[in-house]
């Protein structure tokens, strides 16, 4: 998967790069959760967004049926690398344990996994190298929830949105702070019955109208989003990578470890991502 020239350095096969980055930083990020994964070996993927439907008509029997085209366009997603590169002792690197080899991973894909959140539902500002995100998306449709979260009403609005689209709300996910607020509203005044919905088969597992609620702290407190997994989109290249070098730090007796990862988004249809937000 790469080459070099020095010799300190140890090739590491597709299936340990699996299960070091690509595996924990796709069960770590949310936004890898709440899309559809896309992966490619193109630097460049065009996603198709349909800005019109054919239309169909009744016919008799045996009369010709007119054509009609959809109306495409293209979203084009270039996949932009994120790495990152931590040193750990040669005494841990010779270790051969899982737990050693854990250790080697766990840090690099948390830390990748919450870069990709925060870029996710996220904008990317004046970057040039980060992909665009939720926040940069145009043409979202706004749920406006009030001065504060009082009842489920936004939630059954956002879902009612998308099946107009004729799309499903699959997951809303929200702040942490707006998720504690949200489990705090009861039913009515004096009830400690809550009005978060829960899920009897997982007890961890919450629900907003019926739909899952996941938290991330990269989602801008006051916003919950709406998304329908089949139209947001995460294109991750292949080429994956995890490098480890011990010349860098000889003088050390310490080891490089790199992980890199190229990923963008893509919102085929921007009106049916929900974003339901609180009066600023």
């Amino acid at each position: 998967m790469f080459t070099t020239t020095t010799s300190d350095v140890k090739s590491i096969t597709p299936d340990q790069i699996a299960q070091l980055i690509t595996l924990p930083v796709q069960a770590a990020s949310v936004a890898a959760q709440v899309s559809t994964l896309m992966e490619t070996n193109a630097t460049r993927t065009q996603l198709p967004m349909i800005t019109g439907d054919p239309s169909a008509a009744w016919v008799a029997e045996g009369e010709e049926i007119g054509p009609s085209d959809p109306t495409v366009d293209d979203i084009i997603v270039t996949p932009s690398k994120i790495a990152g590169l931590t040193i750990i002792t040669n005494e841990l690197a010779a270790d051969s344990s899982p737990a050693a080899i854990g250790i080697v991973g766990d840090g690099l894909s948390r830390d990748i996994a919450k870069k990709i959140d925060a870029a996710f539902f996220g904008s990317k500002g004046a970057s040039l190298i980060q992909p665009a995100g939720l926040e940069d998306l145009l043409g979202v449709t706004a749920v406006d929830a009030g001065a504060a979260w009082a009842n489920l009403d936004p939630f059954a609005e956002a879902i009612a949105n998308a099946e107009g689209l004729g799309l499903t709300v699959d997951t809303f996910v929200a702040n942490p702070a707006d998720a504690l607020l949200l489990a705090q509203l009861k039913e009515t005044t004096g009830s400690n019955k809550p009005l978060l919905g829960s899920d009897p088969t997982s007890p961890t597992r919450r629900t907003l109208q019926g739909v899952e609620l996941r938290t991330s702290p990269a989602v801008t407190a006051g916003t919950v989003w709406g998304i329908p997994r089949v139209r947001a989109v995460m294109v991750r290249r292949q080429l994956v990578e995890l490098a480890v070098d011990r010349s860098a730090y000889f003088t050390s007796d310490r080891t490089a470890i790199r992980a890199t990862m190229r990923l963008g988004f893509g919102f085929p249809q921007p009106d049916a991502i929900q974003k339901i937000t609180l009066e600023v």
